[in-house]
């Protein structure tokens, strides 16, 4: 999912849950919705990727979402980032 599909769902209230999670030195949102979970994409259809934790949270909340999990179970900041 883009950013573009993301402001649809957020404009009709389709959102249940945002999860930040990371991954190595990296986080990654998912997004569930009334209908499926999805990732946000780029528009190569890679899944896209934050450095840092608040980085991804203040695109979340630039699009309007006020809330969001949060996933470090397998964060290794020391890990080293192909991004």
């Amino acid at each position: 999912m883009n950013e573009k599909s993301l402001r649809l769902l957020i404009n009709e209230n389709a959102i249940k849950k945002a999860h930040l999670i990371a991954q190595g030195a990296v986080f990654h949102i998912h997004i569930e919705a009334t209908s499926n979970r999805y990732v946000i994409e780029t528009t190569d259809g890679n899944p896209r990727a934050w450095r840092t934790l608040d980085a991804a949270a203040k695109w979340l909340r630039k699009l309007g979402l006020g809330k969001a999990c949060v996933d470090l179970t397998y964060w290794n900041p020391q890990q080293k980032s192909l991004l």
